[in-house]
């Protein structure tokens, strides 16, 4: 199991971790227990399978995904398969939603065009450092390799 939790003691690393860990749980928390304004996972998975065609289950993994990765990133728990979680998610959110949209972001949310994928770009890069280097330092991967 070394391989798969050792870490350096890197801040730099902590600091993705804490934001990248905080945006994942946040959104999960919105897919499966509609907290922050969310729709929960009935109305998620419903919204996943009308509007993207996502199946079921599917959409009920992709909601978990998000909320325990992101709890996982977030901690440094299992940072690497939390990490690689999260990046399947957005690498599908591109595909599946972003990409028509182009790069950029809607700034101005003109009607009808959606964002690009410039963000899940970003997320996705955020989470290969992770997959990379590691939890980092004040991480549970850290804890437990020692």
């Amino acid at each position: 199991m070394n391989p798969l939790l050792q870490t350096d003691p890197s801040l730099a690393l902590l600091v993705v971790r804490l934001g990248l860990g905080i945006i994942f749980f946040a959104h999960g928390a919105q897919k499966v227990f509609g907290w922050y304004g969310g729709h929960g996972l009935k109305g998620t998975v419903s919204s996943f399978q009308q509007r993207m065609g996502i199946p079921l289950a599917l959409g009920v993994i992709a909601s978990f995904t998000e909320l325990l990765g992101g709890l996982g990133v977030l901690v440094g728990c299992l940072t690497r398969p939390a990490a690689l979680g999260v990046a399947i998610v957005m690498l599908v959110a591109v595909y599946k939603v972003h990409w028509q949209n182009g790069f950029f972001l809607n700034w101005g949310l003109q009607p009808g065009k959606g964002h690009g994928f410039e963000m899940n770009l970003a997320l996705i890069a955020m989470a290969l450092a992770l997959m990379i280097g590691g939890g980092g330092t004040l991480s549970i991967d850290r804890l437990l390799v020692r």
